[in-house]
């Protein structure tokens, strides 16, 4: 268990996965799954490590639950060690159907799995209570000054051909927002994504 304790510190100690996504609903940063997994794999390769994540559909209640295993196995030693995180289905999801919920209930848990092993979730993050309170009470005091106009936030940009991501109306009459079609995408454009189904 020793080995992979020491692999596990030197990681946990060379991973840099900042927050490069941006909710422009929100108007906060974030950083996604696969923004995690992109910086850690190379990671892992060096120290002879492999990394794998599983989910499981739990039922508590009258809820459905995913929860999230990430588990880093020691290719040398065979030694392992995880951490979990669950994540709830919501009941419906706008403009998504059910597979698409479970996904997105999926790649929550992943996200929070991978933060508790790797130790990346050292900042206050957009979904939690305490972020709620900061963002409050900078907006109370923002209300009683005058403010300037906020800057617009920055484009996201396709993580394959590097343009901008454009929102888009479907055929119901339906508008998603450039955030929402990233996270469809994965972070692609409506061409690179489409090409990439071709």
């Amino acid at each position: 268990m020793k080995e992979i304790i020491t692999k596990l510190i030197k990681i946990q100690a060379a991973l840099k996965a900042p927050k490069n996504q941006r909710n422009t609903f929100g108007g906060y940063n974030y950083r996604s799954c696969e923004d995690i997994l992109e910086a850690v794999k190379p990671l892992c390769a060096e120290n002879g490590c492999a990394l794998v994540l599983t989910d499981e559909i739990e039922q508590i209640g009258d809820r459905f639950y995913v929860h999230a295993m990430a588990v880093l196995y020691d290719s040398e030693s065979g030694d392992t060690i995880s951490n979990g995180a669950y994540s709830r289905e919501p009941l419906t999801k706008k403009g998504m159907d059910d597979s698409q919920i479970t996904g997105t209930a999926s790649s929550y848990a992943r996200k929070y799995a991978l933060n508790g092993l790797f130790c990346i979730d050292d900042t206050k993050d957009a979904d939690t209570n305490e972020y709620q309170i900061t963002q409050d009470k900078a907006a109370s005091k923002a209300n009683a000054k005058a403010q300037p106009e906020p800057a617009q936030p920055a484009p996201i940009l396709c993580k394959q051909c590097g343009k901008p991501i454009d929102g888009s109306t479907n055929s119901n009459g339906k508008t998603f927002s450039p955030a929402q079609i990233a996270q469809y995408t994965g972070g692609l454009c409506k061409a690179c994504h489409e090409g990439a189904k071709k």
